[in-house]
């Protein structure tokens, strides 16, 4: 989809870009042949941009779409940059501030799953993640990105789309298990857990060395990730639906197999232990 697109070149919005397909301009290559039809606003230097995307393709630089793409619009790199991109979700431990901390990173790079722990491998993070141009996270503009950038001192200078921009242009709210939710994905017997779970997941590890509430949270945690890919994908097709390239709709995703499964009876004894402060964050 991202050689079908024109609207990152300054000057073309969405109408404008809707005429040059209709007019018989679906590519960068019908582009560089054929002259534009007529526009509202004069698009300057439009086929050395053209040029210039190419280059930008070639070298494997995909920040330099999403900084000139809405973000609604940034699923349109996922086709081209798909082997080096990576499905990221972290978990903290409820504070923001000085008093917060990344308790959990999973990433998931829709072949395998790896995941960093404070305390045990958390700096490995570091390096795992600089072998990738493209993140994909939901929310991650405001909480994951600003969170790593700040607690770990790393700058993520990634390409990066967000699905939380993707889906609310699709109609989809509700955060991202109202998403799934929506598009019938399945969370088993994680069902009906939240983020401020998984922080009562994480007390209880530290508090009680419970490591089957540790395995719980990285199952949790894991989930998430994993879940952003069949997200995406789905996202994609219905946003390729309002173009004239609905043809090439990519397929639903395999599940991989996961690491960690939740714990019901950790489950079950932490809803019970905190029935009154998550029936508050429930309100």
């Amino acid at each position: 989809m991202l050689k079908n697109t024109f609207l990152h070149i300054p000057g073309i919005g969405v109408s404008s870009e809707r005429r040059i397909w209709d007019s018989g301009i679906l590519s960068w290559d019908d582009s560089v042949r054929l002259p534009l039809p007529p526009l509202k606003k004069t698009v300057h230097l439009f086929k050395e941009l053209v040029e210039e995307s190419f280059r930008q393709l070639e070298i494997r630089r995909p920040r330099y779409f999403t900084d000139l793409l809405p973000a609604g619009e940034h699923w349109r790199l996922f086709g081209e940059f798909r082997k080096t991109a990576v499905f990221l979700d972290v978990e903290s431990n409820g504070y923001a501030g000085p008093r917060g901390y990344i308790t959990a990173i999973s990433l998931y790079d829709g072949n395998s799953v790896k995941y960093y722990i404070r305390g045990e491998n958390l700096e490995g993070f570091r390096k795992e993640i600089a072998k990738y141009d493209l993140i994909v996270t939901y929310n991650g503009r405001c909480f994951d990105v600003p969170f790593i950038e700040s607690h770990l001192g790393i700058k993520m200078e990634h390409a990066h789309i967000d699905l939380r921009y993707v889906l609310r242009d699709l109609g989809f709210k509700g955060g991202l298990k109202g998403c799934e939710r929506a598009l019938g994905i399945e969370r088993g017997a994680l069902d009906g857990l939240d983020g401020y779970f998984a922080v009562l997941l994480w007390k209880d590890y530290r508090r009680n060395k419970n490591v089957k509430a540790l395995e719980t949270l990285l199952a949790y945690n894991i989930l998430d990730v994993v879940n952003l890919e069949p997200l995406l994908v789905a996202a994609y097709n219905m946003k390729l639906r309002r173009t004239p390239f609905s043809g090439s709709a990519l397929p639903s995703p395999a599940s991989p197999e996961l690491p960690f499964s939740p714990d019901t009876d950790t489950i079950r004894r932490i809803l019970r232990e905190n029935s009154m402060s998550l029936h508050g964050q429930s309100l």
